[in-house]
């Protein structure tokens, strides 16, 4: 799994994160979501990617997006082989550079999958400097929005009350929640809260929370701090059920994630 899966982290540069997968068939997805933004590029091969409850084919030249908290995957097609590259970016710093979900969820332009693999290769070069990478990361996201039309914030205005249901799990989600306790901070009813949830959101309200508390720890990780002690904060029975659901989650396990380099 290490050697074709590769994460790339640069302390002088938290906001950003990089992944690279060189045989997608062995990094398979159950449906989950990022807090971070996320753009990738298909490099080799083809596979099924769903977003937002829109699904298509995606092949080598596509570019994919997804904005933080919209529940996606992106799996082989009958076991052909596919690669690409994943770039993670802090939503608060995106939003400092005047930064809006977007619409699209991908594209096939080639000048934007060229431009990518630039930003690819910069970032993960070791000889470049930080304040060079932050100064191209800084011009590519800031043209990203106007390369692909208008903003999404329409995405997001469905029924108010699944929204706040959401952001309730989000709040709360190291805590033991009930399915009860969700639909009251909702003003939902139970069964209503379970239909629709997964009708807006892609995940049942249970398979949310585990959604979250698994990037809740991933972000711990990422700061070094042990697993065990991980697993018991975000929410998790103990270390092996955090295993579990990190690996389902993010096709990698929490050791892995956290040495990565």
């Amino acid at each position: 799994m290490h050697a074709n899966s590769r994460f790339w982290r640069d302390p002088a540069l938290p906001f950003v994160e990089v992944r690279s997968v060189a045989d997608g068939r062995k990094v398979c997805y159950a449906a989950h979501s990022h807090e971070s933004f996320s753009i990738g590029a298909i490099t080799a091969g083809r596979s099924t990617y769903i977003s937002g409850g829109r699904q298509q084919q995606v092949a080598a030249g596509t570019v994919v997006l997804m904005n933080p908290g919209v529940v996606h995957t992106c799996n082989p097609i009958a076991g052909e082989p596919w690669s690409y590259l994943m770039l993670f970016i802090d939503w608060a710093w995106l939003q400092a550079l005047g930064f809006s979900p977007l619409a699209a969820v991908s594209s096939t332009e080639a000048a934007l999958f060229d431009d990518l693999l630039e930003l690819f290769a910069l970032l993960m070069d070791e000889q470049q400097p930080a304040a060079g990478k932050e100064a191209a990361l800084r011009v590519f996201c800031s043209a990203l929005g106007l390369r692909l039309g208008e903003s999404a914030n329409a995405l997001r205005e469905g029924d108010q009350r699944l929204l706040a249901a959401a952001a309730f799990i989000r709040a709360h989600c190291t805590e033991p929640l009930r399915l009860e306790d969700i639909s009251r901070a909702a003003g939902l009813s139970a069964s209503y809260l379970i239909r629709a949830f997964k009708q807006q959101f892609g995940l049942t309200p249970h398979g949310y929370l585990l959604d979250q508390r698994v990037q809740y720890a991933r972000a711990q990780l990422r700061r070094g701090r042990l697993i065990a002690e991980v697993a018991l904060e975000a929410g998790f029975a103990d270390q092996a059920h955090l295993q579990r659901a990190f690996k389902r989650h993010l096709a990698a396990t929490p050791g892995h994630y956290r040495s990565a380099q």
